[in-house]
């Protein structure tokens, strides 16, 4: 009878325990990190593989990486294969079971991908099979990417699904109201002509009509020549460009270097939370993209 007792009471304390057990996320980037936080609050844990500050494309698969990827219950991936130089090399050596299936999630499958190569060759330079990968810097995209992460959150932890969902509607309220902000400037962006260092912004040049007119990589990921640059100082000059838009992890040199020759002023521009020191955040990261695309 004792030991029943004994049984009893040591179940009833371990309930607890096992109702708070915390999900371990691991995303790629901070911005779906950021995303996920939304969602979880304080009910799990979550993390990023990489720091905002680095190329995307290029993250090495350190040990630290791989131990963190054996012990996590979810890694969100931005997928379009921005990672595919490096997390399936974690992924793989971590031989993490519950990666499988559902542990995995790339979030790209559930955005309408533009620049879609109609063929695959080098001669077209570094480019994504799938279409452009960077679609989180369309604003509008974010609340999609909520959806995704709080259904697969669901699928994996029933039992948190009424609060995952409730916090999902109040971040598309919070989030509602600040694109409000956001469209009403990028309303006034309208027809600004524009060159960029790498195809990084298309999504966003694409849903605020910005006029892109030329890009400093002749092609995805190949470094600019003499004579593309002097051809571009050229367009900028006859297009009467208003910014030349650098990126954080392009070498700025030719960006420079077409101001110098042209007056047009070149603008810093975040690409994921950390990537600057005013993008602490999701909403401070849009808030950065704006303010300086409309100096």
């Amino acid at each position: 009878m004792f030991i029943k007792m004994l049984l009893f009471i040591l179940s009833f304390c371990l309930i607890p325990a096992f109702a708070q057990a915390k999900l371990n996320i691991l995303t790629s980037y901070p911005y779906l990190a950021e995303v996920t936080k939304q969602i979880i609050r304080d009910r799990d844990e979550v993390s990023s593989l990489s720091m905002g500050s680095t190329d995307p494309h290029f993250i090495v698969p350190k040990p630290s990486l791989i131990a963190k990827a054996r012990q996590a219950d979810l890694i969100i991936a931005n997928g379009a294969d921005l990672e595919v130089g490096w997390l399936p090399q974690i992924i793989k050596q971590a031989n993490n079971p519950r990666l499988n299936n559902k542990g995995f999630l790339e979030v790209s499958e559930h955005i309408q991908l533009i620049d879609v190569p109609r063929e695959l060759s080098r001669h077209h330079g570094d480019v994504h099979p799938y279409g452009n990968p960077h679609f989180h810097l369309d604003p509008h995209n974010i609340p999609i990417i909520a959806e995704a992460i709080t259904k697969r959150l669901c699928e994996i932890q029933q039992t948190n699904c009424n609060y995952y969902k409730e916090n999902l509607k109040d971040f598309h309220l919070r989030w509602k109201d600040a694109l409000k902000g956001w469209d009403k400037i990028g309303a006034s962006l309208k027809a600004k002509k524009i060159v960029q260092s790498h195809t990084l912004y298309n999504y966003l040049i694409k849903r605020y009509d910005l006029h892109l007119i030329g890009n400093i990589e002749p092609l995805p990921g190949i470094p600019p020549s003499s004579r593309h640059l002097e051809s571009l100082i050229n367009v900028i000059k006859e297009k009467k460009a208003d910014l030349i838009i650098q990126d954080i992890y392009h070498s700025d040199k030719a960006a420079k270097m077409l101001s110098e020759k042209t007056s047009v002023p070149v603008v810093l521009i975040p690409h994921d939370v950390g990537s600057t020191k005013e993008a602490k955040d999701l909403y401070s990261l849009f808030d950065t993209i704006f303010e300086r695309l409309s100096r």
